[in-house]
């Protein structure tokens, strides 16, 4: 084989080598991102994700797929993805259930919420309102400390024991003193159906659930839940406004990698996640799931984490909630 043969031959393989290589990259940078909903379709942290994955895949050029994996509230489909190569292709849409509360309410979590995952992105908070029957003889705060007040006490609902419902009435029940009595359903439908009957005195629960309710005059309002009004019942005074100290808390959102996942990865994937988030179609449509925006930075999200598992277990260990 002639010199001027041998280079051509290599040449040619070089370019082989450097085509299959620009394919390759080509089929990583074109393949699905698969965004874990630890939850059911339908609810809200599946419709908050199908609207987050939609902006992200366009932010990023690539398909965003949406995977609900159901189950241990929260815990199997958020276990997946802990223990997922962390490459960047699999992340999960956490909640406040799965990422702060279930760290203190399952006895055996098979996940740890701050060692083995990685923030993406803040998507939002939505405080919870406090409402009853539109028919109820409780009326406000006053008569609902004074109805809890009496022997019988009262009774309120929630999703399941442990629940961002459950925890807020025993915060109130704390509050307020008197007896107030937990009813879990199987599900916060169900729940609020059963306030609307007045099969149960009040619940805690999402704006988006109990807006149409409230409209359609079934329902009235008490109180929210968070440090300032919801922005979808701003007519609505806050419980701290009320009068009840320290009454601060809110379901929200927060998109995660596995923990191991490249910085370089990071970066990018948190550059796209700002971006989508920041678009005004999708700020609307979280407005209309009751969802708040608030920008936070990337090194602000590990210790917001880290004071919400702080808050929420305290209220955990105080309601006597475990799941074994």
């Amino acid at each position: 084989m002639t010199f001027r043969t041998t280079m051509r031959t290599l040449l040619a393989a070089g370019v082989l080598l450097a085509g299959a290589v620009g394919q390759a990259q080509a089929q990583d940078k074109g393949g699905p991102i698969k965004m874990v909903v630890p939850f059911g379709a339908g609810t809200t942290t599946d419709t908050v994700a199908r609207v987050v994955g939609e902006a992200l895949g366009k932010a990023l050029q690539q398909p965003v797929i949406v995977d609900n994996r159901a189950g241990a509230g929260g815990s199997t489909g958020s276990d997946l993805v802990a223990k997922s190569a962390p490459d960047g292709r699999t992340l999960v849409m956490g909640t406040v259930g799965t990422h702060a509360i279930n760290a203190a309410l399952f006895s055996k979590l098979p996940y740890d919420p701050m060692r083995d995952f990685a923030p993406v992105a803040f998507v939002g908070y939505t405080p919870t309102l406090l409402v009853v029957a539109a028919d109820s003889p409780i009326k406000s705060l006053k008569d609902l400390a004074q109805a809890a007040a009496k022997p019988q006490g009262v009774t309120f609902a929630s999703a399941g024991n442990g629940t961002s419902g459950h925890l807020a009435g025993e915060l109130l029940a704390q509050r307020l003193g008197g007896k107030m009595i937990h009813v879990p359903f199987k599900e916060g439908a169900m729940a609020l159906t059963g306030v609307i009957a007045s099969q149960v005195d009040f619940m805690f629960y999402h704006p988006a659930a109990v807006m149409p309710q409230i409209k359609a005059g079934k329902l009235r309002a008490l109180g929210a839940s968070g440090a300032a009004r919801s922005a979808a019942a701003s007519d609505v005074p806050t419980l701290m406004e009320q009068g009840i100290a320290d009454f601060d808390l809110v379901a929200w959102f927060m998109l995660y990698a596995p923990a191991a996942t490249p910085a370089a990865t990071l970066a990018q994937l948190r550059t796209a996640g700002a971006t989508a988030l920041a678009q005004p179609e999708v700020m609307a449509k979280l407005r209309e799931q009751g969802i708040e925006s608030r920008p936070m930075r990337a090194e602000e999200m590990q210790p917001f984490n880290k004071i919400e598992l702080g808050k929420w277990a305290g209220l955990v260990k105080r309601s006597v909630a475990q799941v074994d």
